[in-house]
């Protein structure tokens, strides 16, 4: 016969401490009223029990949930696939395990989706804090959440969620270096493929390729929007390279999309980066494993995830935290750029 472990309860870690379970509430829930060494002891001996409290009635006393969440209004199986969520993810959770913090993490088929999550979770008292991703334009999610009067931090530029504590990186001038070494290596008709303009982000790189290539005095580029995929790429590269005057330089929104791209570069019989140079956003072990490697615009996204988790846990706490500067992208050339050194096939005969 079997006998099952009755559930601990505090009063099992008073009777071992010597205290009184008031105490080791206290103790617990980090709140004032017990000596220092007293806490110490109650942490100890729970720890050694095995005791984890029970959210539900954590709630109820107003406790913290140990836990934070994000909702990603993407598909699920893209997220496998783009390594930027993966490496965000993980520097995120890397961040809060050292407080001993979860992450909850849910995928919503649209904005209302999205934000019927966030209602649900605040009513429950799942989360001490959010996180919100793929910041919009003209986003409702800053304020809606601050409404609701729960911690959260904005991955995006401050532009685009003002007054909100915010985590970004300055893609607009990431941008604007590319496209001067672009124009270093001799080229001048330009394009990128972008993901949809109602992404913050998106809308930033976009002005930034087109003030720069203006600045400096290069023809009208060629900005085409796509799905942020492979499909979405493929359409938008070969409607680029079988166009009638074709760019000599692509910069793409994220590494799948360059690799797509590459695929169609090749399959039309040029070679890169003799006929056209291709530049990737968002560096990843995908872009060093093609043929040619792939030049990216760089910085360390598992680093940006913990820089928005350290943020976020102090949000929690209270403190008054501005806007943060996280780093500033730059290119990392690979084989895929270089200047032209073959005529353009695609031209012959005409």
């Amino acid at each position: 016969m079997t006998t099952s472990r009755r559930p601990l309860k505090m009063a099992d870690i008073a009777a071992l401490a010597s205290v009184s379970t008031s105490a080791v509430s206290l103790a617990l829930n980090d709140r004032p009223g017990v000596s220092e060494a007293t806490r110490q002891r109650i942490l100890s001996i729970a720890t050694e029990l095995g005791w984890f409290p029970n959210a539900a009635a954590r709630a109820l006393v107003g406790a913290r949930a140990g836990t934070v969440g994000l909702v990603l209004t993407r598909p699920a199986r893209d997220i496998g696939i783009e390594p930027f969520y993966m490496s965000f993810i993980a520097g995120l959770e890397a961040a809060l395990s050292v407080q001993r913090t979860g992450l909850l993490l849910q995928f919503a088929q649209d904005e209302q989706a999205e934000l019927d999550t966030y209602r649900r979770w605040v009513a429950e008292q799942r989360v001490d804090g959010l996180v919100l991703l793929d910041l919009r334009v003209n986003d409702p999610r800053p304020g809606l959440v601050r409404d609701m009067a729960i911690p959260f931090v904005v991955i995006g530029d401050p532009r685009y969620a003002p007054g909100a504590t915010a985590v970004w990186s300055d893609d607009g001038a990431a941008i604007a270096a590319t496209v001067r070494r672009l124009v270093e290596l001799g080229h001048r008709r330009l394009a990128r493929v972008s993901e949809q303009t109602t992404m913050a982000h998106t809308t930033i790189r976009n002005r930034a390729f087109v003030e720069a290539c203006t600045g400096l005095d290069l023809p009208s580029p060629f900005v085409v929007e796509a799905a942020p995929s492979a499909v979405g790429s493929r359409s938008a590269t070969h409607q680029l390279l079988t166009g009638t005057t074709r760019p000599t330089a692509i910069v793409y929104d994220n590494n799948i999309m360059a690799v797509a791209g590459l695929g169609v570069a090749h399959e039309l019989g040029l070679v890169v980066p003799d006929h056209v140079s291709l530049v990737a956003y968002d560096d990843s072990v995908l872009c060093e494993s093609t043929h040619p490697a792939l030049s990216a615009i760089s910085h360390d996204v598992h680093s940006y995830g913990e820089h928005a988790g350290r943020l976020l846990l102090d949000v929690i706490d209270g403190v008054d935290s501005e806007p943060s500067l996280d780093s500033v992208p730059r290119l990392i050339e690979r084989g895929s750029t270089g200047p032209l050194r073959a005529p353009d096939p695609t031209l012959a005969g005409r």
